[in-house]
């Protein structure tokens, strides 16, 4: 049997500020466009999501019943976790270029991206066959983490891939393996 799953990018947190490393609080026009972004998904079998508040307050306001998933949790940001990007760039700077560019570099002490995408691999992989079609809704980095596994790109091309907040894109897996589809 065939799984189509559909991955959508969380809302954007507050856009009057640079991006925070931890569930950024969210503004209400960002959750008044996923309510009109709700209204135009299909229905589906299933629908989990990362286990954030952003996540959670995306899918509410989608009109989703969804189901945390632990496994789809957003980057362990280590000592980064409430910062800026900002902040760390100016008091890490060799730490924060090497997360950049590195997939195996972890210098705040969290999750490395190449750790991200193989947890993200893990839990593409362990999805029932008879899932059907299901919807993930997901973090940015969690979305990536999913892309790179589905196009078989490398983990370097991770800070490449776009995802804007309420973006959708479907990926449909034969035989075990992950691939995009038209959606």
């Amino acid at each position: 049997m065939t799984i189509c799953l559909t991955l959508l990018c969380a809302t954007a947190g507050d856009d009057t500020s640079e991006t925070i490393f931890d569930d950024d609080a969210l503004k209400e026009r960002g959750l008044s466009e996923a309510g009109a972004t709700g209204a135009a998904l299909p229905r589906y079998s299933v629908a989990v999501r990362t286990p954030s508040t952003r996540c959670a307050r995306t899918a509410h306001a989608l009109a989703l019943e969804t189901t945390p998933e632990p496994a789809l949790r957003d980057f362990d940001y280590g000592k980064w976790r409430g910062r800026t990007a900002s902040e760390v760039a100016a008091t890490d700077p060799y730490g924060f270029s090497a997360w950049l560019t590195d997939p195996d570099a972890t210098p705040h002490g969290g999750e490395s991206v190449r750790q991200l995408c193989q947890r993200i691999t893990q839990w593409l992989n362990s999805l029932p066959p008879d899932m059907d079609h299901a919807l993930a809704v997901m973090e940015p980095a969690v979305t990536r983490a999913a892309l790179v596994h589905a196009l078989s790109a490398p983990v370097r091309t991770f800070w490449h891939l776009k995802v804007p907040p309420l973006s959708t894109v479907s990926v449909t897996s034969r035989a075990c393996r992950v691939r995009t589809c038209a959606a």
